[in-house]
């Protein structure tokens, strides 16, 4: 092995560690510069997927809200929405920032949560890839709806990802996820978890999704 490839790759793995360094950066002076709110929900506009699927005199729960700017636009249509996030602090910025009539913002784990009562629509918008027991999951919430919306992050969403991955450096969006998606992978989850994909897009490397529930196969 020659001494210019170990330094190109050493430089390569370097330049990709720099590059999740300059993500994170960016993202965060972002934030400060957008007075605290990601300017993704701005250009990605990707809360109009989620009103466009809920209907007006629906019921919504929102699982992994965060700071509750999606729960907010989606209670000015839907007449009702929980709005769930396991982090207390994110809870009490989204009462402090979001709050409306007709949206409970609760602290607790969707999960484990005994919801005493049926919805619409579920949603959980960037929120799957942070759970492991993801199938455990989507068994019971689909239960208590006959709609379910994801939005999830794809793995295939440029090259870089992939060859991170292949490197040994830091490939996925955020070090809390489980996993991030191919269009395929996620087909495959969804299946398990009987779940039917009525209808999908693929938008900023993302996919979005509306599914209902059907046949769960054997685990």
């Amino acid at each position: 092995m020659s001494i210019a490839y170990t330094l190109n790759r050493y430089m390569a793995k370097l330049s990709l560690k720099l590059h999740n360094f300059s993500y994170k950066l960016s993202s965060r002076f972002a934030i400060r510069a957008e007075n605290g709110l990601h300017p993704k929900h701005r250009i990605m506009n990707y809360h109009k997927f989620f009103v466009d699927n809920v209907g007006c005199k629906s019921r919504v729960l929102d699982i992994g809200c965060g700071n509750g700017a999606l729960a907010y636009d989606i209670g000015k249509k839907a007449e009702k929405v929980i709005a769930i996030d396991l982090n207390k602090d994110n809870i009490e910025k989204a009462k402090a920032t979001y709050s409306a009539p007709n949206i409970e913002y609760v602290v607790g784990d969707a999960g484990d949560h005994d919801f005493d009562e049926n919805f619409d629509a579920i949603i959980l918008s960037n929120v799957l890839e942070h759970i492991s027991d993801r199938l455990d999951v989507l068994n019971k919430i689909k239960k208590i709806a006959p709609k379910i919306l994801i939005r999830v992050p794809m793995i295939n969403r440029d090259w870089i990802t992939p060859y991170k991955k292949e490197m040994g450096v830091e490939w996925r969006l955020d070090t809390t996820h489980a996993i991030e998606y191919t269009k395929e992978s996620f087909l495959e989850e969804m299946n398990r978890a009987g779940l039917i994909i009525k209808e999908q897009e693929i938008m900023w490397g993302e996919i979005y999704a509306v599914l209902e529930a059907g046949e769960t196969e054997p685990r």
